[in-house]
């Protein structure tokens, strides 16, 4: 019995995209909908560039017609503004048809985010356990020298008959002090941390910390905006650890909106690519995106802002953005730096969605 091709084009794991001369689209399976963000019906007989696919996919194609050769590329990427973007492997071969040379182009897209998120989270938590090591050779060579140093400031604030003694004793105390909390603050890339796990509604976390914002200086003249999903359940996670994390991030945003410009935060629920728990089973996801319209982050930067002790802001500690991707990846999330659409950064955090029925497994 011959079976329907739709059927059996749309049951393929990878995309199937089948171009005419022109790069109008004449065949699309489901994947390949799923991957553009189109329907069949709305694609079909579109130019390749209104369907959803990026610059690099419209060069490949066209590379494709012009030589008669096949072409791969790797992780092109397919932005969508409601999620992550997606990382496709593309390969296009051409279509002939007898006496008339290249007819058509035939792209095949494989979806490999779900790969590629798995890769950037090992490697960011081999990253972590490298800056805990660091951590771990720092507090040991500094702590000691630091509570010498300390003691003996505070010896001669108590003996010293001489104000400006008694006040320079009193910095060296304080600055000793803001070094062994940067010391601490370093350690938990080593120590990791303990989490206190509960079951939460996470617009709750951001209320919190959209309350604190409203009161801090650095909001004055940024408009706040706020864009929940009710329909989000309950998570499993830590409560105060959650507020650091979202607070680091909307204070680094407000910091360069320097009183001027446009602060969202916004959550949705995340179905098609899923993050991984402890147990194995995959998890439906939580994203809360974090974005201002500010100057943006240079793209080689964009790759250090994580690390510890860098930064480009004067007074800086460089740890907001470390400590904040550190307890994400602590809640077996992740976390994303990109540029908003119009100018601007755009963060995406990632957090499983455990039902409080699973806080048992």
């Amino acid at each position: 019995m011959a079976r329907d091709l739709r059927g059996v084009l749309d049951a393929l794991l990878d995309g199937l995209v089948v171009l005419d001369a022109n790069l109008r689209i004449e065949l699309l399976n489901a994947e390949a909908c799923r991957v553009l963000g189109v329907s069949s019906e709305l694609a079909t007989g579109e130019e390749l560039a209104r369907a959803g696919a990026g610059a690099d996919f419209l060069h490949v194609a066209r590379a494709v017609l012009e030589s008669g050769g096949t072409q791969v590329e790797s992780e092109l990427r397919v932005p969508r503004r409601f999620a992550e973007d997606l990382v496709v492997d593309v390969a296009a071969s051409p279509l002939f048809e007898d006496g008339a040379g290249t007819s058509g182009v035939v792209i095949v897209l494989r979806d490999c985010t779900i790969q590629r998120s798995l890769q950037d989270w090992v490697s960011e938590r081999e990253r972590l356990d490298a800056f805990g090591e660091i951590a771990a050779g720092i507090a040991h060579e500094v702590r000691n020298p630091l509570g010498g140093i300390r003691g003996a400031a505070e010896i001669l604030a108590a003996r010293s008959t001489d104000t400006r003694a008694r006040d320079a004793a009193t910095l060296i105390v304080r600055e000793v002090d803001r070094i062994a909390t940067l010391v601490d603050d370093l350690m938990i890339f080593k120590q990791g941390g303990a989490l206190v796990l509960a079951p939460l509604n996470i617009h709750r976390v951001l209320d919190d910390v959209l309350d604190l914002l409203s009161m801090d200086p650095l909001g004055a003249g940024v408009k706040l905006t706020r864009e929940f999903d009710p329909s989000i359940p309950e998570i499993l996670g830590d409560f105060d650890r959650l507020v650091q994390v979202f607070l680091n991030l909307a204070r680094n945003a407000l910091q360069a909106l320097d009183g001027d410009g446009r602060l969202l935060i916004e959550t949705r629920t995340t179905l098609d690519h899923r993050l991984g728990s402890a147990s194995g089973p995959r998890l439906p996801g939580v994203v809360v995106t974090v974005e201002d319209d500010g100057p943006g982050i240079p793209p080689e930067l964009r790759a250090k802002v994580t690390t510890p002790f860098f930064t480009t802001r004067r007074g800086g500690t460089g740890l907001g953005l470390a400590v904040a991707g550190h307890w994400v990846a602590r809640h077996g999330g992740t976390l994303r730096i990109g540029d908003a659409p119009g100018g601007g950064t755009r963060v995406r955090v990632s957090l499983p969605l455990r039902r409080p029925t699973e806080v048992a497994a």
